[in-house]
């Protein structure tokens, strides 16, 4: 019987995991897709206390105090500037838990080792490692902790490899000789080291794909641990996980044209200082470009039938999303249509400008994806970017030796007037100038996101 009700729990958790997924694909649905998730991860920790042989639940309810504490504390005075860190800090200590799980059952089982013992040890041992540190170098690149830059050296993809052989093959060893511990720290080490080389080559403009794949390799991990501890709860979890971040990675790799292979080894994109008011035409002169004022701005938009708004990561670094609904709701009182085009990959993490969004209560219902809102273009007044650079720039259309040409853009050029909320003229991730600067009927508006939008709502009302 309590065999039964311990099952029945961990199938009851599963449904409300799948359940909450799915919930989380609407920003109407998706708090509370949380709630049931989250409920559903607490029956199946009650039930796997119940099910396992616990030496101390002092410790452990002290142990979910003490991290219920601290994550409260994060979740709620996180920025949404810094929601990109903090999802990889939950990748790493989620990878890491596995991993430490593996070192634990292998200390446990060191004299009963089987086959299905070991393997599941070396897998969990192996992902685990490998994404924690890589997690943690993700972390420190979104920070600015560690250089936006791909950082390279002499012999970087050749090292990569070795160390990737000797793991293979220093697995194999261990799986026929488990009690062998040197070759166990040997293969865990060097996954630590693979994890933070593995990102360090990567740039800043391919964080939400890495995001994302690390998200998979640490539903892997746990899906391994699942096997390793006969948790069928933690399999499930885990396999969701693996499969929805995998299938998102994907879905960025297409929104970018290019291949996960080139993501992680083609050492694409860079930061580069700003450059001032000035840029580079397609010969190579460099030509000045004249910066407009709110008020030039507020006469374009209050003439405007249809106003289109281009969120980009210059807005979530200003914090401006309020604002910008502010503005949206004026212009909307004064006659003017006004729509949010989202692009798969602007931010630094899927998702990101959804959550920015629907964080200023942005009807969702005027949020448009690329496919969607591209053929508004054409019939659009103005095109309002705020600090979308990559993801609007018409070289990947127009320039076949452009790094991003292919890549799936928002067609701001095709609007009959665009406004360029930015800094200054400094490209962006992808280490090249955007031809949107030079247009003519371009409006360059240099300083923060938020000053900016806050001078235009002022002048509106």
């Amino acid at each position: 019987m309590r065999e039964n009700l311990i099952n029945l729990s961990y199938l009851i958790s599963a449904v409300m995991f799948i359940t909450g997924l799915k919930m989380l694909s609407s920003p109407k649905s998706a708090k509370y897709g949380n709630y049931i998730s989250s409920i559903g991860m607490l029956i199946a920790i009650c039930a796997t206390l119940l099910d396992k042989n616990i030496v101390s639940y002092q410790l452990i309810v002290i142990c979910i105090i003490i991290g219920g504490v601290i994550g409260t504390y994060l979740a709620l005075t996180v920025k949404m500037t810094d929601m990109p860190q903090m999802v990889a800090l939950l990748h790493a200590f989620g990878s890491l838990a596995s991993a430490l799980i593996a070192v634990s059952e292998y200390v446990r089982l060191y004299y009963h080792l089987t086959l299905y013992d070991t393997t599941t040890i070396i897998l969990t041992l192996v992902i685990g490692s490998l994404t924690f540190t890589g997690s943690i170098a993700a972390y420190g690149k979104l920070q600015g902790l560690i250089s936006g830059k791909q950082i390279t050296y002499p012999f970087q993809k050749t090292l990569n490899l070795l160390q990737l052989l000797v793991i293979v093959g220093g697995s194999f060893y261990a799986f026929f000789h488990p009690q062998d511990i040197f070759w166990l720290v040997v293969i865990g080490a060097l996954a630590f080291s693979l994890g933070v080389l593995f990102v360090l080559p990567i740039g800043g403009s391919d964080m939400p794909v890495v995001i994302s794949l690390l998200n998979s390799y640490s539903g892997i991990a746990a899906c391994t641990a699942g096997f390793l501890l006969t948790n069928y709860s933690l399999i499930v979890t885990g396999s969701l996980i693996g499969a929805s971040g995998m299938f998102l990675t994907f879905l960025m790799c297409k929104a970018m044209n290019r291949s996960l292979w080139n993501v992680m080894f083609g050492a694409f994109g860079q930061v580069v200082s700003a450059s001032g008011g000035t840029g580079s035409s397609k010969d190579g002169k460099v030509v000045n470009v004249q910066g407009y004022t709110p008020d030039d701005a507020t006469t374009v938009l209050e003439s405007a039938s249809l106003v289109i708004i281009i969120p980009g990561y210059g807005l979530a670094v200003a914090q401006a999303q309020h604002n910008v609904r502010e503005l949206a709701d004026l212009l909307e009182k004064k006659g003017v249509e006004v729509k949010y085009a989202i692009h798969p990959v602007a931010g630094r993490m899927p998702g990101h400008m959804n959550v920015l969004l629907a964080e200023a209560n942005v009807p969702y219902e005027k949020l448009y994806e690329m496919e969607t809102i591209n053929p508004e273009f054409e019939r659009a007044d103005v095109a309002l970017v705020i600090g979308a650079n990559d993801v609007t720039n018409p070289a990947a259309k127009n320039d076949p030796k452009s790094p991003i040409f292919g890549m799936p853009i928002l067609e701001v050029d095709k609007a009959k007037t665009i406004i360029f909320m930015k800094r200054s003229m400094a490209p962006g991730f992808a280490g090249i100038e955007n031809e949107l600067f030079l247009l003519p009927k371009t409006m360059m508006l240099f300083g923060d996101a938020k000053d900016t939008v806050v001078k235009l709502v002022n002048l509106l009302k």
